[in-house]
């Protein structure tokens, strides 16, 4: 019970004082910081498109060409999102994947932009921009997951076993 009054103390104090703890996990276990926050851990690029749903130019991005055997994760967070199995090459011009590796890594939000009806995915952890999905990819799920690069981190297979 003592714990629980020490923490809430602190974090009273905290919120008084305009600050907040570096990162916080919600009741949903997802990552919550303040847009200053993320300003001041992303790059000018990777804000852009993580936190104000930008696109990179197709063709572009590290990870477009990018064969190697490995984990892709949020770059924001960390979170697991996408297996080296299922990537292939869309021809879109951004790294594309026919599967997420777990279908909670990943949400859907409707995505009326630009006079378009699509449907854009976020990291289901720290709701951070990632892409968008397609009902034009290869089986085995018929999906294309156009993500951007600048979104991703990547491990190979032996880094990414240590997680």
């Amino acid at each position: 019970m003592s714990n629980l009054l020490i923490t809430l103390l602190i974090l009273i104090t905290l919120s008084l004082a305009g600050q907040t703890p570096k990162s916080v996990m919600n009741k949903n276990n997802n990552t919550v910081k303040t847009e200053e926050q993320w300003k001041q851990e992303l790059t000018a690029e990777q804000y852009n498109v993580l936190r104000n749903c930008g696109t990179e130019p197709p063709f572009t991005g590290k990870y477009y060409k990018h064969d190697e055997q490995g984990i892709y994760y949020c770059a924001a967070c960390g979170a697991r999102l996408f297996s080296s199995d299922s990537k292939y090459n869309s021809g879109s011009g951004w790294p594309s994947f026919y599967e997420a590796m777990d279908k909670k890594a990943v949400t859907e939000v409707v995505d009326n932009s630009f006079g378009m009806k699509r449907i854009e995915i976020k990291c289901a952890s720290c709701n951070s921009h990632l892409g968008h999905v397609f009902p034009d990819g290869p089986q085995p799920t018929g999906l294309r997951f156009c993500v951007n690069s600048t979104s991703l981190d990547f491990k190979k297979s032996s880094e990414s076993k240590k997680d």
